[in-house]
């Protein structure tokens, strides 16, 4: 599972080209030179490891398909973030909290991804563009948290990390930094007892990272995440729902316990948003809504997301969620359980 292999080869290995792809996986060089014309491919030697066959879940979400290139009823930037970008890299869509995107790189580009505007694609982030960003959230006072994402903030240096979260440490309002991150699931190597040593200086440190199928659960994924849980960084899981790859009952509820089993918290289960690219793994909501019933009563709490759509045009993060009150009388209420029974509740 090539986990003594340096990080950086595998970054340097990976397959960015048709040709290179061709010689790999079966597939229409033609195709995807034309889709990577427009949305650049990585698929590092780790992750393209993980795929077993033609269009398996692993398959779907690094190997570029002509579905991305329509583009009908969707929009590059849908939820409005450059619209609440104050500084470039700075989203400040929430009054307490801002979303600092300080990479533009990921080890893998996930054909799913919100930003495919950007990533791979925008210019690289610059020195000037993140202490740009860091002076506005030293000045900015109703800011408490600063969510480092991207593209992916581990696909930095150490240093580079470093010295972004030693800037951000010291500004009095900020009581915690939260990362998020894909690199424990797509490149399990970055994390190495160096870069925790380093993370654990900046406590309260927490991150969220995203596994999509039980089939990205390894034993190297795994032992990635016990570094960090073990540093005492709280680790969450941000699912995304993708049609073909985990829009199945059965197949959330592996996922959800594997997670739990690597000490890895579900924390949202998002909604696909309507991005140019990305319609073809969009489900129905009602999809989303019977898997959610579907893990209640039948895996611990602790597996149990949050479900959530992101409203267009900015309006935030929402959950929603199956309902379980049928009837609502003054004193009483009539809830349903996970079975499908029916009780009466007294106030």
């Amino acid at each position: 599972m090539l986990e003594s292999v340096d990080w950086r080869e595998l970054v340097s290995a990976s397959i960015v080209s048709a040709d290179q792809l061709s010689h790999r996986l079966p597939v229409a060089l033609d195709d995807i030179q034309n889709v990577i014309r427009y949305y650049p491919m990585r698929i590092n030697p780790y992750y393209l490891g993980l795929i077993q066959t033609a269009h398996d879940p692993c398959w779907r979400q690094a190997v570029p398909d002509t579905l991305e290139l329509e583009t009908a009823e969707a929009g590059d930037d849908p939820l409005a973030e450059e619209i609440q970008s104050r500084v470039p890299g700075v989203i400040h869509r929430y009054p307490d909290r801002v979303v600092f995107t300080v990479s533009n790189r990921c080890a893998l580009y996930c054909r799913h991804c919100m930003r495919k505007r950007k990533v791979g694609r925008d210019r690289p982030v610059n020195v000037e563009m993140i202490q740009a960003g860091v002076n506005y959230i030293a000045a900015t006072h109703t800011i408490r948290e600063v969510i480092l994402s991207g593209g992916d903030p581990l696909m930095m240096t150490d240093e580079d990390l470093d010295r972004i979260l030693d800037k951000l440490h010291v500004i009095p309002h900020i009581e915690r930094i939260r990362i998020h991150t894909r690199i424990p699931c797509v490149l399990p190597q970055r994390i190495t007892d160096t870069l925790v040593d380093m993370l654990r200086r900046y406590h309260p440190l927490y991150m969220n990272t995203q596994f999509n199928h039980p089939a990205e659960i390894t034993e190297v994924s795994a032992r990635a995440c016990a570094r960090i849980v073990e540093a005492g960084i709280p680790l969450g899981c941000q699912t995304v729902l993708l049609k073909g790859i985990n829009d199945r009952t059965e197949v959330m509820r592996e996922l959800m316990r594997g997670l739990v089993n690597i000490r890895v918290k579900p924390y949202y289960l998002h909604h696909p948003d309507p991005v140019r690219g990305t319609m073809h793994f969009r489900v129905p909501l009602s999809i989303g809504m019977e898997i959610m019933a579907g893990l209640r009563g039948h895996v611990s709490g602790l597996c149990i997301p949050q479900y959530m759509i992101d409203l267009p045009g900015g309006g935030g993060k929402t959950p929603i969620l199956p309902e379980y009150v049928t009837k609502k009388e003054p004193g009483r209420w009539l809830v349903r359980n996970y079975e499908g029974r029916f009780f009466e509740y007294t106030e």
